[in-house]
């Protein structure tokens, strides 16, 4: 009963994080979606059913748990939207080693995202 609770109170917090995330430039949204994801799914059968039949959310979630793949929009919007974090960031960070650090962060991050595969409308798994 205790770790139920303890994992809805972190899902539901994960999911506000998440939330903000798609308004706030530098809050990551997605790792925050599939923790409460997570979460849900061993808390709570309706938060989960829910989050997963959000009209916004809840596809890319799908896809994620369903296939380990994204639609090719989505892989694409999550390279522009990181690599715009970073370089406002590396702009406004006024310490040398800081900014070499958020390029270097940005670099694998990216790196990261272009590994993960792509499933497009016709149901076909691929990389770019």
């Amino acid at each position: 009963m205790l770790i139920r609770s303890l994992l809805l109170l972190v899902g539901l917090l994960s999911l506000g994080l998440g939330i903000l995330g798609i308004f706030l430039p530098l809050l990551p949204t997605v790792p925050f979606l599939l923790l409460a994801a997570f979460c849900f799914a061993r808390s709570s059968n309706r938060l989960h059913l829910w989050l997963q039949q959000h009209p916004h959310l809840g596809e890319p979630l799908r896809h994620w748990q369903e296939r380990r793949a994204v639609r090719p929009v989505i892989k694409r919007r999550i390279m522009w939207l990181s690599t715009a974090s970073f370089v406002l960031s590396i702009y406004l960070v006024p310490l040398l080693w800081v900014k070499v650090v958020l390029l270097g962060g940005m670099l694998v991050l990216l790196w990261c995202v272009h590994r993960i595969p792509e499933w497009n409308d016709e149901g076909k798994e691929g990389h770019d």
